[in-house]
């Protein structure tokens, strides 16, 4: 494991990458495909951090997970746990704890008891309104340590009926109701309060759902109708789209690289919403040529500066913030306010890291304004065990400085070859 890694000064960037799985979709397959009773075939599953984490707590709960080549075999037991640990640790995984915390309060039997626990940053996260929405139908939730956090420990006990949901912190809390909700005896409903961040994975996770059989009824943009006693239907076969915010970094390098770059894996078919970067990046002065399952990027020299709403893509909208160092005016990326209950508080973070190397940044409570660099400062850039903080700042190598990240290997959670990848792909002067 490497403590820290220098980046020398880049100044060209083209070639081709495959992505590697999304993790977004990873983790709800892998969740999906062991509530079937038949077996699944997922191909192209992201092998990082917080797959191992979803995958070792359902094989703790039961579940048979097998790698056959270069799929993983998931044979499910449609929510009939036989939990072998009464607590399964997580890590910093999002994607694992507030879905399974949904999941199991709709499914455990009688007696059976687990608890959800993660590592420091993990019991940092909020979870309240998921657990809140959760016991107010009848689940017992209780918290292990501080009340609104994990460690938690469920028991069984949820009722079908009215929820509702405050979406303002996180998509994740409403996607969990949606997977599980369909697993209980009687219909129920799902409403949505609040500015809800992060629209698109909601689509996603609708998308999915369809794809395993479960059908959710869509009364209005912030209502379901969810119908009770829904079985989960094996498709058989299941392919891992690409990781769309991945996708980010290698756009944002052909932009300050020249390219071409040639990103396989998501393109216009994509379900995912970090797909929308692409606009981003044609705003700030790129091309792309979209294909179906690919896409190529291509820069002119030139960054625009730009001023833009985020809450629908925050994880991509981080790309922007490197990116805006070599811009031609200021740029504000705006209402990222969930940005600070993500694996680290990123805007606090983003701000600190990036005055290290000459820019001035004013940090709102939900916005962070950027301007270019004058003068550029050489910098040891701290990621705090972020995977994102890692990836973006590795654009600043398109500096005259160079930069040094310090604990590289915290990309493990999603994208454990990027650093390999970019040396590939990006060239020195």
């Amino acid at each position: 494991m490497a403590e820290s890694i220098f980046l020398e000064s880049r100044s060209q960037c083209s070639g081709t990458v495959v992505l590697p799985g999304s993790k977004s979709i990873a983790n709800r397959a892998l969740l999906m495909s062991a509530l079937c009773s038949e077996p699944v075939r997922l191909h192209n599953l992201l092998n990082s951090e917080d797959t191992e984490h979803m995958l070792n707590a359902l094989t703790a709960l039961g579940v048979q997970c097998e790698k056959v080549d270069k799929t993983m075999v998931v044979t499910g037991l449609s929510g009939r746990w036989k939990p072998a640990e009464t607590s399964l640790h997580l890590g910093n995984a999002g994607t694992a704890m507030r879905p399974l915390i949904a999941a199991l309060a709709s499914t455990l039997s009688a007696n059976q008891q687990v608890e959800l626990t993660g590592d420091s940053r993990m019991q940092e996260r909020p979870v309240q309104h998921l657990v809140e929405a959760l016991q107010a139908q009848g689940a017992e939730v209780s918290y292990k340590k501080a009340s609104g956090f994990p460690p938690v420990l469920i028991k069984p006990g949820l009722n079908a009926g009215d929820f509702s949901i405050d979406g303002s912190v996180s998509s994740q809390f409403i996607s969990a109701l949606l997977m599980a909700l369909p697993l209980l005896k009687g219909n129920s409903t799902l409403t949505l309060v609040g500015e809800v961040v992060s629209k698109p994975y909601i689509e996603l996770t609708l998308k999915m759902l369809a794809d395993f059989g479960i059908v959710i009824e869509r009364v209005s943009e912030s209502r379901f109708h969810i119908k009770g006693s829904q079985s989960y239907v094996s498709p058989g076969n299941y392919h891992v789209e690409g990781d769309a915010s991945g996708a980010s970094y290698w756009m944002a390098a052909a932009l300050l690289g020249g390219g071409p770059v040639t990103i396989e894996g998501v393109g216009a078919a994509s379900i995912q919403g970090d797909k929308a970067f692409t606009e981003v990046i044609q705003a700030m002065g790129g091309n792309v040529d979209m294909g179906q399952h690919q896409m190529t990027v291509t820069g002119f020299g030139h960054i625009k500066g730009i001023e833009q709403d985020f809450n629908a893509i925050p994880d991509a909208a981080m790309t922007v913030a490197p990116l805006a160092l070599f811009a031609d005016k200021p740029t504000i990326i705006r209402n990222v306010a969930n940005w600070r209950v993500k694996e680290t508080d990123r805007l606090s973070a983003m701000a600190t890291e990036l005055r290290k190397l000459g820019a001035e940044v004013e940090e709102g409570v939900d916005y962070i304004k950027i301007h270019p660099v004058q003068q550029w400062q050489s910098a040891e850039i701290d990621t705090y065990n972020d995977h994102r903080m890692a990836m973006c700042f590795s654009l600043v190598a398109f500096s005259p400085v160079g930069i040094t990240i310090n604990d590289p290997d915290c990309c493990r959670k999603t994208y454990p070859t990027y650093f390999q990848e970019f040396s590939r792909i990006c060239q020195s002067y």
